[in-house]
């Protein structure tokens, strides 16, 4: 068992930040919002639109429509699977 002090477990974390890319990500995305004319009115959508991720998307309605287009996928791969049997039958 190895004991980790406090001070290094942050140094571990620190370099896993840095190694990873994250530290420089945002720095980017702080730079960006420092550098804004006006500020936004909600800097944590800002910070997550500059990052990539969507924001105002309703997530429940996306799993509901995956599931419906799931289930015609398996309805249409059903049909198709007759029609062949159907045509290799004549």
């Amino acid at each position: 068992m190895s004991y980790q002090t406090p001070e290094s477990k942050k140094e571990e974390f620190r370099t896993y930040l840095e190694k990873s890319g994250v530290i420089d990500a945002l720095t980017k995305v702080l730079v960006g919002l420092y550098e804004e004319p006006e500020r936004p009115g909600n800097a944590v959508d800002y910070l997550k639109r500059y990052m990539g991720a969507p924001t105002g998307v309703d997530v429940e309605a996306l799993k509901a429509e995956l599931e419906a287009l799931r289930a015609e996928n398996n309805e249409l791969k059903q049909t198709n699977a007759d029609l062949n049997r159907q045509l290799a039958e004549r």
